[in-house]
């Protein structure tokens, strides 16, 4: 039995993995999908949110359990879950990066153009995604069922762990073992970017899924066979 820590990405919750808990958890796994600060159900005013405060969270789950863990990180959860296996690295078996943020030492989220469905406030302290720009930006993959369930729980996001820099070494972090699942139809974080990322920082193997930036909704299946099978 593995234990899976799931970390989402930004404006989501831990409602996203609700298509994949129950079949990591049928296959006597245990799971546990948080919500970060400032998410899904976590009342954390967005204006406090930072990525210390992010990593904080996952590194306390870590501190609760007395054996290694699996993390999950999608999207901008891969700042997370690189942050957490600097502080941790000895306890994380393996990172799995879902069409996620794979970022070196000192680097942060605005490598990337932003992408135009993405709004930042007047002072530039968040960024929202409209719901009805949701299914073009995460979701263009997914039954339209999906895509309307998810948009409508989407939040508000602190841009502070955006721009903040991640402080990684290669004694920490470097040691953890890495998997990255790209997706090839992604809208947000386009597979050209996704595949400069995973080159730039080798991982152990890179898995290919023919969809969007949320295969949690769009190959349930697919992903859940993919995070049961890497060894």
């Amino acid at each position: 039995m593995s234990t899976y820590i799931l970390i989402h990405g930004a404006w989501h919750g831990a409602w996203c993995w609700e298509k994949i808990v129950p079949v990591l958890e049928s296959n006597g796994h245990r799971v546990i999908a948080i919500d970060l600060p400032g998410h899904g159900e976590d009342q954390t005013p967005v204006l406090d949110v930072t990525l210390d405060l992010y990593t904080d969270r996952v590194v306390a789950v870590i501190d609760e359990l007395d054996e290694e863990v699996i993390l999950v990180g999608h999207s901008m959860g891969g700042i997370v879950v690189s942050q957490a296996a600097e502080y941790r690295p000895n306890r994380i078996k393996w990172i799995v990066y879902l069409t996620a943020f794979l970022l070196q030492n000192g680097q942060n989220m605005i490598i990337i153009p932003p992408n135009p469905n993405m709004q930042v406030s007047e002072d530039r302290r968040t960024i929202t995604v409209p719901a009805e720009k949701a299914k073009d930006t995460f979701y263009n993959n997914c039954l339209d069922e999906d895509a309307v369930r998810a948009a409508v729980r989407l939040r508000v996001q602190s841009l502070s762990p955006f721009v903040t820099p991640l402080n990684l070494t290669e004694q920490n972090f470097g040691r953890v073992p890495r998997y990255y699942i790209e997706g090839l139809r992604d809208q947000a974080i386009p597979i050209d970017r996704q595949r400069q990322m995973h080159a730039a920082s080798p991982c152990k193997k890179v898995f290919s899924l023919d969809t969007d930036h949320s295969p949690f909704y769009s190959m349930p299946e697919q992903l859940s066979n993919i995070l049961l099978n890497i060894d």
